[in-house]
């Protein structure tokens, strides 16, 4: 007999389901996040406990309500209230935007995008861990071939669970890249460095003493001091850390100002510059939206995501 939960989710308004839940619609060999027909599914796991989340936009922009089903393999009861906090924190159903967009209206770029994107959310992942592993994963290669090993490892060391003739992946938990070897990792197409840092990740987080892996644990910590915490450990450096900050944590002020999105396609996409800009350049640009550089950039990215479509 399984297990089913329903309860709904009221986000803070305005909300875009739509436009935040579209970030996991980028790549055709994501197994994870899924969204089909509208709604968003992911096998997330609390402890030992798996439960399907379906979740299905049933609100307004001005509005908003999410309905949410869980279901378990399992009899056990479940700690519905943990899956819930997994979910507000990855679809950002909490956060006001009205301070950020009353810092956006007086700005030339943003001003237009708050407008056309009015509810879009940082999307973020359950854990840290889960977002420095993808972060790796993306270091120096293009973002389909590194999601498409994501979808192997996925595969070969998640927790999954069958239902209505359909197989759901849960992301490996840190335990399953700590007990591999390194030579192990490589035949998923990775370098030996990216192997060892896969390692390194697992062993850090999965210890009786672990690195503490959500949210609500580096509550009060500044973003800074987390990425100095996180550059210790080798093969994690400043932009693997402050985009983990940005997708695993959602702070929504970090600026990953080496990433390849700023220095090119922000500095030439949206701001006209012909050559790419520098990392301080481009740092240094963003000051005008603190507190929310990072949410601007989201704004950013999803501008610039459009234009190709719109040209098609």
């Amino acid at each position: 007999m399984k297990t089913t939960h329903s309860f709904d989710i009221i986000p803070r308004a305005p909300y875009s389901f739509e436009l935040t839940a579209a970030r996991f619609m980028r790549f055709a060999s994501e197994n994870v996040d899924l969204i089909e027909d509208g709604q968003y599914q992911r096998l997330l796991a609390v402890g030992r406990q798996l439960a399907l989340a379906t979740v299905t936009d049933i609100g307004t922009s001005a509005k908003p309500r999410l309905s949410v089903e869980l279901r378990s393999p399992s009899r056990a009861d479940l700690k519905t209230a943990e899956f819930e906090a997994q979910l507000r924190h990855m679809l950002c159903t909490d956060l006001d935007l009205k301070p950020f967009y009353r810092l956006a209206r007086k700005d030339e770029l943003l001003a237009p995008l708050v407008s056309r994107f009015r509810g879009l959310r940082i999307t973020s992942s359950p854990t840290l861990f889960e977002a420095l592993v993808m972060a790796v994963l993306s270091q120096q290669v293009n973002l389909t071939f590194a999601y498409s090993i994501k979808k192997e490892l996925v595969e070969s060391f998640g927790r999954s669970w069958r239902y209505r003739g359909r197989t759901y992946y849960a992301f490996p938990e840190p335990r399953r890249f700590a007990g591999q070897s390194v030579e192990g990792l490589r035949s998923f197409r990775l370098s030996t460095a990216k192997a060892g840092t896969l390692v390194r990740l697992g062993q850090t987080f999965a210890t009786k003493d672990p690195l503490p892996a959500t949210a609500a644990d580096w509550a009060g910590v500044a973003d800074e001091a987390v990425v100095e915490r996180l550059t210790t450990i080798k093969g994690i450096g400043r932009w693997s850390a402050e985009t983990a900050l940005l997708r695993g944590l959602a702070r929504h002020d970090t600026f990953p100002g080496g990433d390849l999105g700023v220095v090119k396609y922000l500095a030439q996409g949206l701001l006209g510059k012909t050559e790419k800009a520098t990392e301080a350049e481009m740092r240094a640009f963003a000051e005008r939206w603190r507190p929310y550089r990072g949410l601007a950039l989201v704004y950013c990215y999803a501008e610039l995501a459009r234009r190709p479509a719109e040209k098609s």
